[in-house]
C-alpha cells in the first residue's frame, strides 16, 4: 500500500484522509511526498508521531510556517533533520525580512541557533559555516557558543565574520579552543592577529605563527621572538614563517634546537651577510658547551632538551593556564611535539596536583609504570601515555606499556595509586 502512495497522484480530499489514517506507516509515507497541498504537510507538522514530524521536516515543500512549529519539537531528530533542510535556504536571509515565508524561515534558523541540543547547533555551524551570506545575526550567534563544537567551525570558516566582530569575540572570552579556531583561520588579518597576541594565549599564539596565511606585524613578530626561548611550542612555527626578517633570524639562532637551525640555515630569503651571522651564533653555542647539542626551552641558555629533569618549572604559568581554561590535552601535545618537555613536566605535575620532585623521579627512573600513573593521575587519556613514554622518559618500544582496548590504562586504579605512592616515597628519600 506504501508503495502505491508514493507511486499514484492523489486528490486532496483522499490526502486529508490519509493524514488522519490510524497507520502510522500510511501517514509517514504521506508526509515524504512532495506532490500534496502545503496544508497537510502543516497538519502532519503536528502528528504523534516522531516519524511523521522527521519526515515532514525534511520534505523539500514542507511549507516555511510549519518550520517555526518543528524548530520547537521535542523530538531532536525532528530538529536536526530541520536544520540541515533549512540551512540550504539561509543565504541571504536577514532580521528583518518583509516576505512572510522568509521571515518564518529566519525565526526558525535563530530557534535552531538557540537549541538546547548541541548536536542541532553543531549541525547547523557545520552547514553554514561555508555559506558567504549566510545571516550575520545567526552566525554570531553560533561563534559565541559556549560549545567549541559549534562555535569552533564558524569562528575557524565562515567568512561572515568581521574583523570587528573576531575581535570583539576574542577579548570577550570564547569558549575553550575558540581562540585555537580563530588562529587558523585563513588570510588573518594584522588586527586580529594582534588581539590574538594579547591574549597571551600559548596555543593560540602557536596556531596563529603556524598559519602561513596569516598577517603577523613585524613588531609583533619581534616581540613573540623576544618571549620564544622559554616556550618550545612557538620555535617551529617561527622558523617556518613565509617572512621573518634577518634581524628575526640571528635572534633565533640563540635558542633555536639543532634540527631547526638547519631548517633557518636553508632558508632562501635570508641574506648571506645573514646567514654568517646565524652560523657565527651557532659556533658561540656550541663553543660554549660541547655538549650543548639542543637546547632546553627553559631559558634563552642552549641545553640539552634532556636536562628539562634539571630545569626550574613555570609552575606559576602553568597553573595561571589551568585556572583559565586554557590547559587542556590539544596545548600539552603541541609542547610535546616540539619537544618543550619543560612545559609538559610542568603541566603534568599541575594537572596530577604532585610535587615536581615526584614528576622528575618517575621520568628520571624511566618507569613505564610511573609515566602511566602519572598521565592518569593528570586526567590525560590512556593513548597519550604512551607519548609520554616513547618521547619524554626514552623508554624502549619493547616495554612501552600500551593501552588496553577499551582504551583504558594499562594498570588497574589501585597499581596506578600504589606507583604514585611508591614514586612519592622515593622522592622523599632521594632528596633528604
Amino acid at each position: 500500500m506504501n508503495g502505491n502512495l508514493v507511486s499514484e497522484r492523489i486528490s486532496y480530499e483522499k490526502s486529508k484522509e490519509l493524514a488522519r489514517h490510524a497507520d502510522v506507516q500510511v501517514r509517514l509515507a504521506l508526509a515524504s511526498r512532495t506532490d500534496i497541498r502545503p496544508e497537510i504537510l502543516f497538519f502532519l507538522a503536528n502528528d504523534a508521531s516522531p516519524e511523521v514530524r522527521r519526515a515532514v521536516a525534511a520534505n523539500a515543500i514542507t511549507p516555511s510556517q510549519s518550520d517555526v512549529l518543528l524548530a520547537r519539537d521535542t523530538d531532536a531528530a525532528v530538529r536536526t533533520g530541520l536544520a540541515g533542510k533549512i540551512a540550504a535556504v539561509a543565504p541571504g536571509l536577514t532580521a528583518n525580512e518583509a516576505d512572510k515565508a522568509r521571515r518564518a524561515t529566519y525565526k526558525a534558523l535563530e530557534l535552531l541557533a538557540q537549541d538546547e541540543m548541541t548536536r542541532v547547533r553543531q549541525l547547523l555551524a557545520e552547514i553554514l559555516k561555508d555559506v558567504a551570506d549566510a545571516p550575520a545575526d545567526i552566525i554570531r550567534a553560533l561563534a559565541h557558543d559556549t560549545e567549541i563544537e559549534v562555535s569552533g567551525p564558524i569562528l575557524e570558516h565562515s567568512r561572515v565574520l568581521t574583523d570587528e566582530d573576531l575581535v570583539e569575540i576574542i577579548k570577550s572570552g570564547p569558549a575553550s579552543g575558540g581562540l585555537n579556531a580563530i588562529s587558523r583561520r585563513e588570510a588573518l588579518s594584522e588586527t586580529v592577529s594582534d588581539a590574538i597576541v594579547d591574549t597571551k594565549d600559548v596555543g593560540a599564539i602557536a596556531d596563529l605563527l603556524g598559519n602561513t596565511s596569516a598577517q603577523i606585524r613585524e613588531e609583533t613578530l619581534d616581540n613573540l621572538i623576544s618571549q620564544a626561548p622559554t616556550v618550545g611550542m612557538w620555535h617551529a612555527p617561527l622558523v617556518a614563517r613565509p617572512r621573518l626578517t634577518n634581524g628575526a633570524a640571528t635572534r633565533m639562532a640563540q635558542f633555536l634546537a639543532d634540527n631547526l637551525l638547519d631548517v633557518l640555515q636553508k632558508r632562501s630569503d635570508i641574506n648571506s651577510e645573514t646567514l654568517a651571522a646565524v652560523k657565527t651564533v651557532v659556533r658561540s653555542r656550541l663553543g660554549k658547551d660541547s655538549k650543548a647539542q639542543t637546547p632546553d626551552v627553559s631559558g634563552p641558555v642552549a641545553e640539552p632538551v634532556q636536562n628539562f629533569l634539571k630545569a626550574d618549572l613555570p609552575l606559576d604559568f602553568i597553573r595561571k593556564m589551568k585556572d583559565s581554561g586554557r590547559l587542556d590535552q590539544t596545548v600539552i601535545a603541541k609542547a610535546l611535539n616540539a619537544g618543550d618537555h619543560v612545559f609538559v613536566l610542568a603541566a603534568l605535575c599541575v594537572l596530577a596536583d604532585i610535587d615536581p620532585k615526584v614528576g622528575r623521579c618517575i621520568f628520571a627512573e624511566k618507569s613505564p609504570k610511573g609515566v602511566v600513573s602519572l598521565a592518569w593521575k593528570a586526567s590525560l587519556p590512556a593513548k597519550f601515555s604512551v607519548l609520554l613514554q616513547r618521547r619524554m622518559a626514552r623508554i624502549g618500544p619493547t616495554e612501552v606499556l600500551m593501552p588496553r582496548e577499551d582504551d583504558e590504562h594499562a594498570l588497574d586504579e589501585p597499581d596506578m595509586i600504589w606507583q604514585l605512592e611508591f614514586f612519592k616515597d622515593l622522592a622523599r628519600r632521594v632528596t633528604t
